[in-house]
């Protein structure tokens, strides 16, 4: 068990530095230009070190959510130097839009972190178009696709962050409250100036 945690806080520390000091830079520039909040990044498994972050872009494209644009950087990589995905971490800032989780399972990973949940998105950033399109599309109700299957395993850092004993619990939600205070202010910029873009579902 004192590994299990130890591997777990590991983990934990690589995914929370990834998402405050390569993905949110990227993403306070695309709020200010009129993109959402969403951002991703790739990690290798072997160090946990960054192989690429991205952020949301849809001014340009409404298909270039953070995970979507994050996998087309990606394949931009040359293929002498890109690592095969299944080497790779996939984290999410949000649990992925259903588009994203089909993109994450045809670009062949079996694994995705992510930090806010669907119900986060529409309850605290106001963005419902993920739990909706699963329940009129799908009729998944509350998002309930299946997040352990034969493609890949899904991991909530919410979650992972729960299963610790304290102190390291209370420690890691300290980190957890840094970041979404970073991401509250961020998602208010994007709701007072989301009129001026032509994103389909704003």
């Amino acid at each position: 068990m004192l590994a299990k945690n130890a591997d777990t806080r590991a983990l934990l520390s690589a995914l929370f530095g990834t998402l405050e000091n390569d993905i949110l830079p990227k993403t306070r520039d695309g709020v200010a230009a009129g993109n959402k909040i969403f951002g991703a990044a790739l990690l290798r498994k072997s160090d946990y070190s960054l192989v690429l972050a991205e952020t949301n872009n849809e001014t340009e494209n409404p298909l270039w959510h953070g995970e979507v644009h994050c996998l087309k950087r990606f394949y931009e990589m040359p293929t002498d130097t890109r690592p095969a995905t299944s080497d790779l971490i996939f984290l999410s800032t949000h649990e992925p839009c259903s588009m994203c989780l089909s993109a994450i399972t045809w670009a062949g990973f079996d694994n995705f972190y992510y930090f806010f949940s669907h119900e986060d998105s529409r309850d605290a950033f106001e963005i419902p178009h993920d739990l909706k399109i699963l329940k009129e599309v799908f009729t998944l109700e509350a998002g309930q696709y299946n997040k352990s299957n034969a493609f890949w395993d899904s991991h909530s850092m919410m979650g992972m962050i729960a299963a610790l004993p304290e102190p390291d619990r209370a420690a890691y939600l300290a980190k957890a409250k840094s970041i979404t205070d970073q991401y509250d202010r961020l998602s208010d910029l994007y709701q007072d100036g989301k009129g001026s873009n032509d994103i389909p579902l704003n």
